[in-house]
């Protein structure tokens, strides 16, 4: 049975940054995920002109 992309996701990303996920809180993590996830996906997904410029940076 192959696992879940989004679970062995979670699981290799947890392990890089040595921060244990426990149990309880792996339905939540993965939700949240989820979201980021399609969230990315709108604003990848979004045309742009090849003319688009990156927007000027203000500083105060």
């Amino acid at each position: 049975m192959t696992a879940d992309p989004l679970d062995a996701y979670m699981d290799a990303v947890a392990k890089a940054l040595a921060l244990p996920i426990d149990d309880a809180w792996r339905p939540a993590v993965r939700a949240n995920l989820e979201v980021s996830l399609r969230l990315a996906r709108l604003v990848d997904e979004f045309p742009l002109p090849d003319e688009t410029e990156p927007a000027s940076v203000f500083a105060a």
